[in-house]
């Protein structure tokens, strides 16, 4: 990690100014990177944003450091705190920056099985009704574990998985996370 990192944030969370598990995070997809403790850098990466926690965004919105800004302002923006977002002043660039990082999340897909939980690729899922396959000749049932799904990058309503030893397609819908 650089020093100049460490020296430019004091030796704090350059987003809510701890001390404790601090490390380089990288900022919207770009290589800037900013000081971070691993509660900020936790939820940022889960995307589980805890409102109490960054409502020190109030003070580091202000921040002259151009990555800190737009963290600040991606996070402000998650967390729909449009009153804040409306006060901060972005120049061109980091308006750009913004809007490519913004962009880059929500064409994202996001894969959820029939209760909404979040499936990510290698978890395993329970079919919740028997399931014809089609061209295979069988009968996925109910109750049956799929494991190590894997997520088609274009289809955010199908997995990807074996059943009987033959590799499927399956529905989320009829899914739930094991």
């Amino acid at each position: 990690m650089s020093k100049e990192l460490i020296a430019r944030s004091g030796g704090v969370c350059e987003l809510c100014g701890s001390s404790e598990g601090l490390s380089a995070l990288e900022v919207g997809g770009s290589e800037e990177l900013i000081y971070a403790c691993s509660t900020c850098q936790e939820q940022i990466k889960n995307e589980t944003l805890d409102e109490n926690h960054f409502n020190c965004l109030n003070d580091s919105m202000w921040s002259e450091v151009p990555a800190v800004k737009v963290m600040s302002y991606i996070l402000l923006n998650k967390l729909g705190r449009q009153d804040l977002v409306e006060m901060m002043y972005l120049e061109e660039d980091e308006k750009k920056w913004v809007d490519s990082a913004l962009n880059a999340t929500a064409n994202k897909l996001v894969y959820k099985d029939a209760n909404g939980v979040i499936l990510q690729a290698g978890d395993s899922v329970v079919i919740l009704k028997d399931l014809e396959v089609k061209g295979a000749g069988f009968t996925a049932k109910r109750g049956t574990t799929v494991t190590r799904i894997a997520l088609p990058a274009d289809m955010d309503d199908h997995i990807e998985g074996r059943v009987n030893g033959t590799k499927i397609f399956l529905k989320t819908e009829y899914l739930k996370k094991a």
